[in-house]
Protein backbone atom coordinates (compact mmCIF):
# COMPACT_ATOMS: atom_id res chain seq x y z
CA UNK A 1 0.00 0.00 0.00
CA UNK A 2 2.82 2.39 0.88
CA UNK A 3 4.55 1.74 -2.45
CA UNK A 4 1.31 2.47 -4.29
CA UNK A 5 1.00 5.82 -2.52
CA UNK A 6 4.61 6.69 -3.40
CA UNK A 7 4.03 5.71 -7.03
CA UNK A 8 0.89 7.83 -7.19
CA UNK A 9 2.70 10.82 -5.62
CA UNK A 10 5.57 10.48 -8.10
CA UNK A 11 3.22 10.33 -11.08
CA UNK A 12 1.27 13.30 -9.76
CA UNK A 13 4.44 15.33 -9.36
CA UNK A 14 5.59 14.56 -12.88
CA UNK A 15 2.23 15.43 -14.37
CA UNK A 16 1.98 18.61 -12.31
CA UNK A 17 5.08 19.88 -14.05
CA UNK A 18 3.29 19.70 -17.42
CA UNK A 19 1.69 22.99 -18.55
CA UNK A 20 -0.21 22.93 -21.80
CA UNK A 21 -0.66 25.88 -24.10
CA UNK A 22 1.81 28.34 -25.61
CA UNK A 23 4.28 30.13 -23.35
CA UNK A 24 4.20 33.90 -23.69
CA UNK A 25 7.42 35.03 -25.38
CA UNK A 26 6.85 38.76 -25.15
CA UNK A 27 5.11 41.19 -27.52
CA UNK A 28 5.52 40.81 -31.28
CA UNK A 29 8.12 42.94 -33.00
CA UNK A 30 6.18 43.78 -36.15
CA UNK A 31 5.16 47.36 -35.37
CA UNK A 32 7.94 48.22 -32.92
CA UNK A 33 10.59 47.32 -35.50
CA UNK A 34 9.05 49.92 -37.81
CA UNK A 35 9.80 52.70 -35.33
CA UNK A 36 12.87 54.67 -36.30
CA UNK A 37 15.72 55.88 -34.13
CA UNK A 38 14.20 59.38 -33.98
CA UNK A 39 10.85 61.03 -34.55
CA UNK A 40 10.28 62.01 -38.16
CA UNK A 41 8.60 65.35 -37.31
CA UNK A 42 11.08 66.45 -34.64
CA UNK A 43 13.07 69.58 -35.43
CA UNK A 44 15.64 71.91 -33.88
CA UNK A 45 13.19 72.92 -31.14
CA UNK A 46 13.21 69.42 -29.66
CA UNK A 47 15.89 67.22 -28.18
CA UNK A 48 16.27 63.48 -27.78
CA UNK A 49 16.88 63.89 -24.04
CA UNK A 50 14.45 61.87 -21.87
CA UNK A 51 11.17 63.71 -21.22
CA UNK A 52 10.31 65.03 -17.77
CA UNK A 53 7.74 62.96 -15.87
CA UNK A 54 6.08 65.96 -14.17
CA UNK A 55 6.13 67.86 -17.44
CA UNK A 56 3.67 70.54 -16.32
CA UNK A 57 6.28 71.92 -13.92
CA UNK A 58 8.37 72.98 -16.92
CA UNK A 59 5.67 75.58 -17.67
CA UNK A 60 6.48 77.41 -14.44
CA UNK A 61 2.88 78.09 -13.36
CA UNK A 62 2.20 77.34 -9.65
CA UNK A 63 -1.57 77.47 -10.10
CA UNK A 64 -1.41 74.85 -12.86
CA UNK A 65 0.86 72.70 -10.67
CA UNK A 66 -1.66 72.85 -7.83
CA UNK A 67 -4.59 71.98 -10.11
CA UNK A 68 -2.90 68.91 -11.60
CA UNK A 69 -1.69 67.71 -8.18
CA UNK A 70 -5.24 67.97 -6.86
CA UNK A 71 -6.69 66.26 -9.93
CA UNK A 72 -4.30 63.31 -9.65
CA UNK A 73 -5.39 62.88 -6.02
CA UNK A 74 -9.14 63.48 -6.25
CA UNK A 75 -10.39 63.07 -9.80
CA UNK A 76 -13.33 60.67 -9.90
CA UNK A 77 -12.11 58.82 -13.01
CA UNK A 78 -8.77 58.16 -11.31
CA UNK A 79 -10.52 56.97 -8.15
CA UNK A 80 -12.65 54.61 -10.24
CA UNK A 81 -9.53 53.28 -12.01
CA UNK A 82 -7.88 52.73 -8.62
CA UNK A 83 -10.93 50.75 -7.51
CA UNK A 84 -10.70 48.61 -10.66
CA UNK A 85 -7.06 47.93 -9.82
CA UNK A 86 -8.04 46.75 -6.34
CA UNK A 87 -10.62 44.46 -7.95
CA UNK A 88 -7.97 43.01 -10.27
CA UNK A 89 -5.58 42.40 -7.37
CA UNK A 90 -8.33 40.64 -5.45
CA UNK A 91 -9.14 38.51 -8.51
CA UNK A 92 -5.48 37.49 -8.73
CA UNK A 93 -5.56 36.49 -5.07
CA UNK A 94 -8.69 34.43 -5.70
CA UNK A 95 -7.07 32.57 -8.60
CA UNK A 96 -4.01 31.80 -6.49
CA UNK A 97 -6.23 30.51 -3.69
CA UNK A 98 -8.03 28.22 -6.15
CA UNK A 99 -4.78 26.24 -6.50
CA UNK A 100 -4.76 25.34 -2.80
CA UNK A 101 -6.80 22.61 -1.07
CA UNK A 102 -10.27 23.45 0.19
CA UNK A 103 -11.22 22.44 3.72
CA UNK A 104 -14.26 22.93 5.92
CA UNK A 105 -15.43 21.88 9.37
CA UNK A 106 -18.94 21.16 10.56
CA UNK A 107 -20.74 20.46 13.82
CA UNK A 108 -24.23 18.98 14.09
CA UNK A 109 -26.79 18.54 16.82
CA UNK A 110 -30.22 17.10 15.99
CA UNK A 111 -33.18 16.17 18.21
CA UNK A 112 -35.97 13.98 16.87
CA UNK A 113 -39.33 13.03 18.41
CA UNK A 114 -40.58 9.97 16.55
CA UNK A 115 -44.14 8.83 17.28
CA UNK A 116 -45.15 5.24 16.91
CA UNK A 117 -41.63 3.91 17.48
CA UNK A 118 -39.68 2.60 20.42
CA UNK A 119 -35.95 3.05 19.92
CA UNK A 120 -35.06 1.66 23.28
CA UNK A 121 -35.46 4.82 25.38
CA UNK A 122 -36.40 4.27 29.00
CA UNK A 123 -38.02 7.48 30.12
CA UNK A 124 -39.55 7.31 33.59
CA UNK A 125 -43.30 7.11 33.72
CA UNK A 126 -43.55 5.27 30.40
CA UNK A 127 -44.25 1.56 30.00
CA UNK A 128 -42.30 -0.71 27.72
CA UNK A 129 -43.69 -0.57 24.23
CA UNK A 130 -44.29 3.18 24.32
CA UNK A 131 -45.70 4.47 21.05
CA UNK A 132 -43.09 7.29 20.68
CA UNK A 133 -39.42 7.90 21.22
CA UNK A 134 -36.91 10.79 21.43
CA UNK A 135 -33.50 10.69 19.72
CA UNK A 136 -30.47 12.98 19.99
CA UNK A 137 -27.63 13.05 17.46
CA UNK A 138 -24.23 14.72 17.87
CA UNK A 139 -21.53 14.91 15.20
CA UNK A 140 -18.39 16.91 14.36
CA UNK A 141 -16.50 16.53 11.12
CA UNK A 142 -13.80 17.88 8.87
CA UNK A 143 -13.62 17.45 5.11
CA UNK A 144 -11.09 18.56 2.50
CA UNK A 145 -10.71 18.43 -1.26
CA UNK A 146 -7.89 19.24 -3.65
CA UNK A 147 -7.74 19.14 -7.41
CA UNK A 148 -4.26 18.46 -8.71
CA UNK A 149 -3.28 20.86 -11.49
CA UNK A 150 -2.06 18.06 -13.74
CA UNK A 151 -1.79 19.99 -17.00
CA UNK A 152 -1.37 23.57 -15.78
CA UNK A 153 -4.86 24.89 -16.38
CA UNK A 154 -4.93 26.57 -12.97
CA UNK A 155 -1.39 27.87 -13.40
CA UNK A 156 -2.44 29.43 -16.70
CA UNK A 157 -5.45 30.99 -14.95
CA UNK A 158 -3.13 32.58 -12.38
CA UNK A 159 -0.83 33.74 -15.18
CA UNK A 160 -3.78 35.35 -17.00
CA UNK A 161 -5.07 37.00 -13.81
CA UNK A 162 -1.63 38.44 -13.08
CA UNK A 163 -1.36 39.88 -16.60
CA UNK A 164 -4.86 41.33 -16.32
CA UNK A 165 -3.95 42.96 -13.02
CA UNK A 166 -0.83 44.49 -14.57
CA UNK A 167 -2.92 45.68 -17.51
CA UNK A 168 -5.30 47.36 -15.05
CA UNK A 169 -2.31 49.11 -13.49
CA UNK A 170 -1.38 50.42 -16.93
CA UNK A 171 -4.97 51.54 -17.52
CA UNK A 172 -4.83 53.54 -14.28
CA UNK A 173 -1.65 55.20 -15.52
CA UNK A 174 -3.38 55.98 -18.83
CA UNK A 175 -6.21 57.72 -16.96
CA UNK A 176 -3.65 59.76 -15.01
CA UNK A 177 -1.98 60.84 -18.25
CA UNK A 178 -5.30 61.88 -19.78
CA UNK A 179 -6.48 63.75 -16.69
CA UNK A 180 -3.25 65.73 -16.28
CA UNK A 181 -3.38 66.73 -19.97
CA UNK A 182 -7.07 67.66 -19.74
CA UNK A 183 -6.43 69.86 -16.71
CA UNK A 184 -3.54 71.62 -18.47
CA UNK A 185 -5.55 72.14 -21.67
CA UNK A 186 -8.57 73.48 -19.78
CA UNK A 187 -6.33 75.82 -17.81
CA UNK A 188 -4.74 77.15 -21.00
CA UNK A 189 -8.14 77.65 -22.59
CA UNK A 190 -9.33 79.49 -19.50
CA UNK A 191 -6.36 81.85 -19.52
CA UNK A 192 -6.81 82.39 -23.27
CA UNK A 193 -10.47 83.33 -22.85
CA UNK A 194 -9.74 85.60 -19.90
CA UNK A 195 -7.10 87.54 -21.81
CA UNK A 196 -9.18 87.77 -24.96
CA UNK A 197 -12.17 89.01 -22.97
CA UNK A 198 -10.01 91.68 -21.30
CA UNK A 199 -8.62 92.78 -24.67
CA UNK A 200 -12.11 92.66 -26.16
CA UNK A 201 -13.44 94.93 -23.41
CA UNK A 202 -10.61 97.35 -24.11
CA UNK A 203 -11.57 97.25 -27.78
CA UNK A 204 -15.20 97.97 -26.88
CA UNK A 205 -14.13 101.01 -24.86
CA UNK A 206 -12.02 102.31 -27.76
CA UNK A 207 -14.77 101.75 -30.31
CA UNK A 208 -17.26 103.53 -28.06
CA UNK A 209 -14.93 106.55 -28.07
CA UNK A 210 -14.58 106.28 -31.83
CA UNK A 211 -18.37 106.16 -32.20
CA UNK A 212 -18.77 109.29 -30.06
CA UNK A 213 -16.17 111.12 -32.13
CA UNK A 214 -17.74 109.96 -35.41
CA UNK A 215 -21.15 111.23 -34.30
CA UNK A 216 -19.61 114.56 -33.34
CA UNK A 217 -18.01 114.80 -36.78
CA UNK A 218 -21.36 113.89 -38.36
CA UNK A 219 -23.01 116.69 -36.40
CA UNK A 220 -20.37 119.11 -37.73
CA UNK A 221 -20.82 117.77 -41.24
CA UNK A 222 -17.34 116.25 -41.55
CA UNK A 223 -18.55 112.63 -41.47
CA UNK A 224 -21.34 110.81 -43.25
CA UNK A 225 -24.17 108.68 -41.91
CA UNK A 226 -22.37 105.68 -43.41
CA UNK A 227 -19.36 106.44 -41.20
CA UNK A 228 -21.60 106.45 -38.13
CA UNK A 229 -23.28 103.19 -39.18
CA UNK A 230 -19.91 101.55 -39.75
CA UNK A 231 -18.68 102.58 -36.29
CA UNK A 232 -21.87 101.24 -34.71
CA UNK A 233 -21.55 97.99 -36.62
CA UNK A 234 -17.94 97.49 -35.50
CA UNK A 235 -18.91 98.10 -31.88
CA UNK A 236 -21.80 95.61 -32.01
CA UNK A 237 -19.57 92.99 -33.70
CA UNK A 238 -16.94 93.33 -30.98
CA UNK A 239 -19.54 92.96 -28.22
CA UNK A 240 -20.94 89.90 -30.00
CA UNK A 241 -17.51 88.28 -30.04
CA UNK A 242 -17.09 88.74 -26.28
CA UNK A 243 -20.35 87.02 -25.28
CA UNK A 244 -19.41 83.47 -26.39
CA UNK A 245 -15.92 83.93 -24.92
CA UNK A 246 -17.52 84.60 -21.53
CA UNK A 247 -19.63 81.44 -21.81
CA UNK A 248 -16.53 79.41 -22.74
CA UNK A 249 -14.61 80.93 -19.82
CA UNK A 250 -17.31 79.78 -17.38
CA UNK A 251 -17.35 76.33 -18.98
CA UNK A 252 -13.60 75.98 -18.38
CA UNK A 253 -14.08 77.11 -14.78
CA UNK A 254 -16.58 74.27 -14.42
CA UNK A 255 -14.34 71.77 -16.19
CA UNK A 256 -11.37 72.51 -13.92
CA UNK A 257 -13.56 72.15 -10.82
CA UNK A 258 -14.92 68.77 -11.91
CA UNK A 259 -11.51 67.51 -13.07
CA UNK A 260 -10.13 68.27 -9.61
CA UNK A 261 -13.03 66.45 -7.91
CA UNK A 262 -15.00 69.55 -6.88
CA UNK A 263 -18.35 71.10 -7.65
CA UNK A 264 -18.63 73.72 -10.42
CA UNK A 265 -17.70 77.12 -9.09
CA UNK A 266 -15.16 75.84 -6.58
CA UNK A 267 -12.13 77.23 -8.45
CA UNK A 268 -13.65 80.49 -9.65
CA UNK A 269 -12.30 82.60 -6.79
CA UNK A 270 -8.75 81.28 -7.16
CA UNK A 271 -8.58 81.69 -10.96
CA UNK A 272 -10.87 84.62 -11.72
CA UNK A 273 -8.04 87.13 -11.41
CA UNK A 274 -6.61 86.01 -14.72
CA UNK A 275 -3.00 85.30 -15.51
CA UNK A 276 -0.47 84.94 -18.25
CA UNK A 277 -0.50 81.96 -20.57
CA UNK A 278 2.47 79.75 -19.63
CA UNK A 279 4.84 79.03 -22.49
CA UNK A 280 6.78 75.80 -23.12
CA UNK A 281 10.56 75.65 -22.72
CA UNK A 282 12.71 76.79 -25.61
CA UNK A 283 14.01 73.23 -26.10
CA UNK A 284 11.52 70.40 -25.58
CA UNK A 285 12.88 66.96 -24.56
CA UNK A 286 10.95 64.25 -26.40
CA UNK A 287 13.25 61.22 -26.26
CA UNK A 288 12.85 58.81 -29.15
CA UNK A 289 10.27 56.26 -30.32
CA UNK A 290 11.72 53.56 -28.07
CA UNK A 291 11.09 55.76 -25.02
CA UNK A 292 7.55 56.36 -26.24
CA UNK A 293 6.82 52.67 -26.75
CA UNK A 294 8.20 51.84 -23.31
CA UNK A 295 6.21 54.46 -21.40
CA UNK A 296 2.83 54.82 -23.11
CA UNK A 297 0.39 53.23 -20.62
CA UNK A 298 -2.10 52.22 -23.30
CA UNK A 299 0.65 50.26 -25.06
CA UNK A 300 1.56 48.51 -21.83
CA UNK A 301 -2.12 47.73 -21.21
CA UNK A 302 -2.46 46.25 -24.71
CA UNK A 303 0.67 44.14 -24.19
CA UNK A 304 -0.62 42.80 -20.87
CA UNK A 305 -3.95 41.94 -22.50
CA UNK A 306 -2.02 39.99 -25.12
CA UNK A 307 -0.15 38.11 -22.37
CA UNK A 308 -3.39 37.30 -20.55
CA UNK A 309 -5.12 36.05 -23.69
CA UNK A 310 -2.09 33.88 -24.50
CA UNK A 311 -2.33 32.23 -21.06
CA UNK A 312 -6.05 31.62 -21.55
CA UNK A 313 -5.24 29.34 -24.50
CA UNK A 314 -3.49 26.95 -22.12
CA UNK A 315 -6.35 27.29 -19.66
CA UNK A 316 -8.77 26.17 -22.38
CA UNK A 317 -6.52 23.35 -23.62
CA UNK A 318 -6.21 21.89 -20.11
CA UNK A 319 -9.88 20.92 -20.32
CA UNK A 320 -8.95 18.31 -22.96
CA UNK A 321 -7.12 16.17 -20.40
CA UNK A 322 -8.04 14.13 -17.30
CA UNK A 323 -8.64 15.78 -13.93
CA UNK A 324 -7.40 14.28 -10.67
CA UNK A 325 -8.84 15.31 -7.34
CA UNK A 326 -8.64 14.07 -3.77
CA UNK A 327 -11.42 14.09 -1.20
CA UNK A 328 -11.08 13.37 2.51
CA UNK A 329 -13.60 13.16 5.34
CA UNK A 330 -13.10 12.81 9.08
CA UNK A 331 -16.01 12.57 11.50
CA UNK A 332 -17.01 11.44 14.96
CA UNK A 333 -20.39 11.39 16.70
CA UNK A 334 -23.15 9.51 18.43
CA UNK A 335 -26.45 9.82 20.30
CA UNK A 336 -24.85 11.34 23.40
CA UNK A 337 -22.53 14.30 23.66
CA UNK A 338 -20.02 12.09 25.45
CA UNK A 339 -19.76 10.04 22.25
CA UNK A 340 -17.75 12.89 20.69
CA UNK A 341 -14.78 11.71 22.73
CA UNK A 342 -15.17 8.07 21.83
CA UNK A 343 -12.50 7.21 19.26
CA UNK A 344 -14.26 3.93 18.53
CA UNK A 345 -16.87 5.95 16.60
CA UNK A 346 -14.20 7.73 14.55
CA UNK A 347 -14.85 7.68 10.77
CA UNK A 348 -12.23 8.57 8.12
CA UNK A 349 -12.66 8.42 4.37
CA UNK A 350 -10.12 9.27 1.68
CA UNK A 351 -10.85 8.94 -2.02
CA UNK A 352 -8.95 9.98 -5.14
CA UNK A 353 -11.07 10.67 -8.21
CA UNK A 354 -9.97 10.70 -11.85
CA UNK A 355 -12.37 12.22 -14.39
CA UNK A 356 -11.99 12.80 -18.09
CA UNK A 357 -14.52 14.29 -20.49
CA UNK A 358 -12.98 12.64 -23.53
CA UNK A 359 -16.19 12.80 -25.56
CA UNK A 360 -17.62 16.33 -25.69
CA UNK A 361 -18.37 16.48 -29.43
CA UNK A 362 -15.87 19.32 -30.06
CA UNK A 363 -16.87 21.70 -27.25
CA UNK A 364 -13.35 21.96 -25.83
CA UNK A 365 -11.82 22.25 -29.27
CA UNK A 366 -14.19 25.12 -30.06
CA UNK A 367 -13.22 26.90 -26.82
CA UNK A 368 -9.54 26.52 -27.65
CA UNK A 369 -10.22 27.97 -31.10
CA UNK A 370 -12.02 30.91 -29.53
CA UNK A 371 -9.10 31.49 -27.16
CA UNK A 372 -6.59 31.46 -30.03
CA UNK A 373 -8.70 33.89 -32.07
CA UNK A 374 -9.01 36.18 -29.04
CA UNK A 375 -5.24 36.09 -28.65
CA UNK A 376 -4.79 36.98 -32.36
CA UNK A 377 -7.18 39.91 -31.91
CA UNK A 378 -5.16 41.11 -28.90
CA UNK A 379 -1.97 40.95 -30.97
CA UNK A 380 -3.56 43.03 -33.72
CA UNK A 381 -4.78 45.55 -31.15
CA UNK A 382 -1.30 45.72 -29.67
CA UNK A 383 0.22 46.49 -33.08
CA UNK A 384 -2.52 49.06 -33.61
CA UNK A 385 -1.74 50.69 -30.26
CA UNK A 386 1.92 51.00 -31.25
CA UNK A 387 1.14 52.61 -34.59
CA UNK A 388 -1.48 54.90 -33.07
CA UNK A 389 1.00 56.04 -30.40
CA UNK A 390 3.61 56.84 -33.02
CA UNK A 391 1.03 58.73 -35.07
CA UNK A 392 -0.08 60.74 -32.00
CA UNK A 393 3.50 61.75 -31.26
CA UNK A 394 4.34 62.66 -34.85
CA UNK A 395 1.11 64.66 -35.26
CA UNK A 396 1.74 66.55 -32.02
CA UNK A 397 5.32 67.33 -33.03
CA UNK A 398 4.20 68.60 -36.42
CA UNK A 399 1.53 70.85 -34.90
CA UNK A 400 3.99 72.16 -32.31
CA UNK A 401 6.55 72.98 -35.01
CA UNK A 402 4.04 74.95 -37.06
CA UNK A 403 2.55 76.61 -33.97
CA UNK A 404 5.95 78.10 -33.14
CA UNK A 405 6.13 79.54 -36.66
CA UNK A 406 2.65 81.01 -36.20
CA UNK A 407 3.54 82.58 -32.85
CA UNK A 408 6.71 84.10 -34.27
CA UNK A 409 4.80 85.55 -37.25
CA UNK A 410 2.00 86.99 -35.10
CA UNK A 411 4.55 88.42 -32.67
CA UNK A 412 6.06 90.35 -35.58
CA UNK A 413 2.58 91.51 -36.62
CA UNK A 414 1.94 92.69 -33.06
CA UNK A 415 5.28 94.52 -32.95
CA UNK A 416 4.51 96.32 -36.22
CA UNK A 417 1.03 97.21 -34.97
CA UNK A 418 2.60 98.57 -31.78
CA UNK A 419 5.00 100.70 -33.83
CA UNK A 420 2.12 101.99 -35.97
CA UNK A 421 0.12 102.82 -32.84
CA UNK A 422 3.04 104.76 -31.30
CA UNK A 423 3.50 106.76 -34.52
CA UNK A 424 -0.23 107.49 -34.70
CA UNK A 425 -0.21 108.73 -31.10
CA UNK A 426 2.81 110.94 -31.85
CA UNK A 427 1.10 112.41 -34.92
CA UNK A 428 -2.09 112.99 -32.95
CA UNK A 429 -0.17 114.83 -30.22
CA UNK A 430 1.57 116.85 -32.94
CA UNK A 431 -1.81 117.69 -34.46
CA UNK A 432 -1.12 116.04 -37.81
CA UNK A 433 -3.82 113.36 -37.51
CA UNK A 434 -7.17 112.92 -35.83
CA UNK A 435 -8.00 111.19 -32.58
CA UNK A 436 -10.14 108.73 -34.55
CA UNK A 437 -7.07 107.66 -36.53
CA UNK A 438 -5.08 107.25 -33.31
CA UNK A 439 -7.86 105.17 -31.74
CA UNK A 440 -8.09 103.08 -34.91
CA UNK A 441 -4.37 102.30 -34.72
CA UNK A 442 -4.74 101.32 -31.07
CA UNK A 443 -7.69 99.09 -31.97
CA UNK A 444 -5.58 97.39 -34.65
CA UNK A 445 -2.92 96.72 -31.99
CA UNK A 446 -5.58 95.27 -29.72
CA UNK A 447 -6.69 92.81 -32.41
CA UNK A 448 -3.07 91.82 -33.08
CA UNK A 449 -2.59 91.13 -29.37
CA UNK A 450 -5.73 88.98 -29.30
CA UNK A 451 -4.45 86.92 -32.22
CA UNK A 452 -1.10 86.49 -30.48
CA UNK A 453 -2.79 85.39 -27.25
CA UNK A 454 -4.70 82.68 -29.13
CA UNK A 455 -1.55 81.53 -30.90
CA UNK A 456 0.39 81.29 -27.65
CA UNK A 457 -2.39 79.24 -26.05
CA UNK A 458 -2.39 76.94 -29.09
CA UNK A 459 1.39 76.57 -28.90
CA UNK A 460 1.35 75.52 -25.26
CA UNK A 461 -1.65 73.29 -26.00
CA UNK A 462 0.41 71.52 -28.65
CA UNK A 463 3.20 71.13 -26.08
CA UNK A 464 0.66 69.48 -23.77
CA UNK A 465 -0.39 67.21 -26.64
CA UNK A 466 3.24 66.12 -27.08
CA UNK A 467 3.47 65.19 -23.40
CA UNK A 468 0.20 63.27 -23.56
CA UNK A 469 1.39 61.43 -26.67
CA UNK A 470 4.65 60.49 -24.93
CA UNK A 471 2.60 58.97 -22.10
CA UNK A 472 4.23 60.49 -19.04
CA UNK A 473 2.58 61.87 -15.85
CA UNK A 474 1.55 58.52 -14.33
CA UNK A 475 2.40 57.55 -10.78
Amino acid sequence: MRSQILLLSLATGLLAGCTVGPDYAGPPKTASDAAGAAFVRADAGTTSAPPVADWWKTLGDPQLDALITRALARNTDIRAAEARLRQARAALGEQRANSAPKASASALYAHAHIPGANLGSSDSGEESGSSSSDLNLYNVGFDASWEIDLFGGQRRAVEAARAQMEGTEASLADVQVSISANVAQSYLNLRDRQQRIALGEQSVAMQQDMLVLTRQRFDRGTATAADVAQAESQLDATRARIAPLAAERDAYFNALAVLTGQQPGAVDADLSGGGEIPLPPALVPVGDPSVLLAHRPDIRAAERTLAADTAKIGQAEAARFPRLSFMGLIGIGGTKISDLGNLDDFVAVGAPQLSWSFLDFGRTKAKVGQARATRDEAEARYDGALLSALQDAEDALARFREARVTVASLARVRDKAALTERLAQSRYKAGTTTKVAALSARNDLNRAEQDLVSARAALTGDYVAIQKALGFAWR
